[in-house]
């Protein structure tokens, strides 16, 4: 190896710049943005209405949280320095510690003024969340000096803490990084361990960690430091028996790869069916909810993710499979009311589905891009306002709705009430297993190679000798009769079903549930749903934090952001989609490499002057 190669893989460190050779500019820049992002933070009302919620009683609420991430973001950003190859990376020092205080400074700047104004102006007619409440949340209640006080040295402060993150060595950031981690992560699951808790007789634990007589009140100071305790141990016991763990999986499933797969087909199956007889009700219902999300991400996942097809009117086959499944069970369907039973009624959703893909897939199959986009959105709207409309109220209720729609049946075998989360769970389970079995083998078919070359290049997957326009109408197809199966079970969980639940809204989450999770990716899609479904709730559906139902969309845009620009492959991508967004950097350090050897051979060709 020579010695330009050693130092692209491992380069050495240059001496730590002065402290007064700053980029004055990025630091301006990100100080107005954590002062502007406080502001914004703070007039959503956020800091008012989640201070109840605790996240270590009585230290920190998430009203505070929300405000305290912020100096300590763009502390540590302003201080990050991007080393690509053939670059010389410096050495950390004071220079970052004065970089994120400053930055930290002028963040806070955006709570004095904000203060200041509340207590002088009142700007409540184009501002709602105006308010005394608010001005009573930012000063604690003891007056204007208290609180620009107290928010400059806790901003300066994070934002030192912020850039001191580069200064500390790995051994130690890693498990602050795993405790902050843990202790986050328990309280947003504190509802779902809180029936865990119950269902296993482990109540004495979780009341020794999270504070006493009363719901969702945080963790405990003892609690806290418990579970950050468990993150330490985990990077330094934990986390290494974790990687042999699998790496011993790796090695099982290269030597037999069937074997392996069918283990692990055989715990999750097992997983399935012991876990909902441990959770609550509460647990099991919001899993519900993840599970009808996640049927739904599938389908859009075949036309967005494999076949490239920007589908913004998904929702449309949602509400196929909805109207037909109540239509033909309910005894309440106004004009046409058979009252088959469920499993038999899913057999004529398939069908509707089917035809409800052909009648919007095939007007505009031929359209590409932002054109396509549109259309599919109109015809998502047509299909929810047709439903609604005196036109065909005399089947679909019009905005009566219909009401008294049974229990999901299965043959007469099983019955599945909309009551009980538990049984709806396991409906779900199943049709969400035997959606991504059909998701996977289609991937790696001949169709599910078609549909990625039609998303990479239409015209040359056309050349090729792929029907581009009989692959997309496979496409809208499969994924309307995914999206039809949620449909019919959503009807009959909620017993009723109405055109405000299927709004161009979800149409919207669906799409960023995939996107956030990785396109392409069964793998990520899961994930997505876990996250955001679980988590924030979707539309119409609490989640975790259900705190956040006001924040919902604005989280969901937050995110969309971050994501778009940190990682647009998503959570869990598809590694040829992570090559495909990541080309440009591949080929340019490609370049640099070819530059380095170039300049090398060229070195080592020259002749020293004598």
């Amino acid at each position: 190896m020579t010695s330009v190669e050693h130092n692209l893989q491992t380069p050495e460190l240059a001496p730590a710049r002065p402290v007064l050779d700053q980029d004055w500019r990025r630091i301006a820049r990100f100080g107005a943005i954590g002062a502007l992002a406080l502001i914004f933070i703070s007039l959503t009302d956020m800091p008012d209405k989640l201070d109840g919620r605790m996240i270590v009683e009585p230290l920190l609420s998430m009203g505070y949280f929300s405000l305290l991430w912020v100096p300590f973001l763009f502390g540590n950003l302003v201080t990050r320095e991007v080393v690509l190859e053939g670059m010389v990376a410096h050495r950390k020092g004071v220079r970052e510690l004065l970089a994120g205080a400053l930055v930290g400074l002028l963040s806070s700047l955006g709570l004095v003024v904000l203060i200041y104004l509340l207590d002088t102006r009142d700007l409540s007619e184009p501002l709602v969340n105006w308010n005394s409440d608010l001005h009573t949340v930012l000063t604690f209640g003891e007056g204007n000096g208290y609180g620009m006080g107290f928010w400059i040295a806790v901003c300066v402060g994070l934002g030192l803490l912020g850039g001191l993150f580069h200064l500390l060595p790995r051994l130690v950031v890693q498990p602050l990084k795993a405790a902050s981690i843990v202790v986050l992560g328990a309280v947003v699951l504190e509802s779902a361990l809180n029936d865990l808790s119950e269902g296993f007789g482990l109540e004495s634990l979780f009341e020794s960690l999270f504070k006493k007589g009363s719901d969702r009140g945080g963790l405990s100071v003892t609690g806290a430091l418990v579970l950050a305790a468990f993150g330490f141990a985990w990077v330094f016991v934990l986390n290494a028996q974790v990687a042999k763990g699998k790496q011993v999986f790796q090695q099982a499933k290269e030597r037999n790869r069937s074997a392996t797969m069918t283990v692990s087909s055989v715990v999750g199956v097992a997983l399935v069916l012991i876990l909902p007889m441990y959770l609550g009700r509460l647990t099991n219902d919001l899993l519900v909810n993840v599970g009808l999300f996640l049927l739904l991400a599938l389908g859009l996942n075949i036309v967005v993710g494999l076949a490239g097809i920007l589908d913004l009117g998904y929702v449309a086959f949602f509400a196929v499979g909805g109207y037909t499944a109540a239509i033909l069970t309910s005894p309440s369907s106004p004009g046409f009311s058979p009252e088959l039973s469920w499993s038999v009624a899913i057999i004529a959703v398939v069908g509707m589905a089917i035809l409800a893909g052909l009648f919007i897939g095939a007007p505009v199959i031929r359209m590409r891009g932002d054109y396509l986009a549109i259309v599919t959105l109109g015809f998502g709207e047509i299909i929810r306002l047709t439903v609604r409309s005196d036109w065909a109220s005399g089947v679909t209720g019009g905005a009566q709705g219909i009401l008294n729609i049974p229990n999901a049946d299965v043959f007469g075998l099983f019955s599945f009430k909309g009551t009980d989360p538990q049984q709806m769970l396991y409906l779900v389970a199943a049709f969400c297993a035997l959606a991504i079995y059909v998701s996977w083998r289609l991937e790696n078919s001949r169709i599910g190679r078609a549909w990625m070359a039609v998303r990479e290049d239409e015209s040359v997957a056309e050349a090729m000798g792929i029907n581009t326009v009989n692959a997309k109408l496979q496409a809208f197809v499969v994924g309307a009769i995914l999206a039809s199966f949620s449909g019919a079970i959503f009807a009959a969980k909620v017993g009723s079903v109405f055109e405000i639940s299927f709004k161009i809204l979800i149409s919207i989450v669906i799409l960023v549930v995939v996107i956030v999770g990785g396109m392409g990716r069964i793998a990520g899609v899961i994930a997505g749903a876990l996250v955001l479904i679980g988590i924030l709730g979707g539309p119409n559906q609490p989640g975790l934090l259900s705190e956040f139902s006001e924040f919902k969309l604005l989280i969901y845009g937050a995110l969309l952001v971050w994501m778009m620009l940190q990682r647009p492959e998503g959570l869990i991508p598809n590694v040829r989609r992570s090559r495909e967004l990541h080309q440009d950097e591949f080929l340019q350090d490609a370049w640099l490499r070819k530059q380095v050897d170039e300049d090398e051979a060229g070195g080592e060709g020259e002749v020293a002057p004598a």
